[in-house]
């Protein structure tokens, strides 16, 4: 499989909505549950966050379904300047559907490609695969 496959088109309201988070003015930590809709195939917002720490986060997803995640949060560098990471998280917990799990992976690199992100880090959490990439 290549790793440029697409399975899933990115809604455009999604798109719309992950450049006004990219760009908010809120500095508290936020995130953004993205799905993809199985019948539509299409991936869209499920739910959005704000002040949301990563372990309510976690509470959050869904123990057998993969989702995608942006998550935006306040970092203090050790010189005291503060930034907000952007990052997106691709969760995918033993236990999916083969279906879905090669639904979401052929669509993560259409998914972060809309939402502008660039440093890609990968992480195997024993459990779930987990993608960060932070921008």
């Amino acid at each position: 499989m290549s790793s440029s496959l697409v399975v899933c088109e990115v809604d455009e309201s999604l798109k719309d909505q992950l450049r006004k988070f990219r760009f908010r003015k809120e500095t508290n930590n936020a995130a953004m549950i993205i799905k993809i809709d199985m019948k539509k195939q299409l991936v869209i917002l499920e739910e959005e966050y704000q002040d949301i720490s990563l372990d309510e986060l976690r509470n959050e997803l869904p123990d057998r379904q993969p989702r995608f995640i942006v998550y935006s949060y306040k970092y203090i560098h050790a010189d005291g300047r503060v930034s907000y990471p952007f990052c997106f998280i691709f969760s995918s917990p033993i236990g999916c559907k083969p279906e879905q799990q090669m639904m979401y992976a052929g669509s993560k690199n259409r998914l972060v490609q809309a939402a502008e992100l660039t440093k890609v880090h990968l992480k195997y959490a024993g459990y779930q695969i987990i993608y960060f990439i932070v921008s």
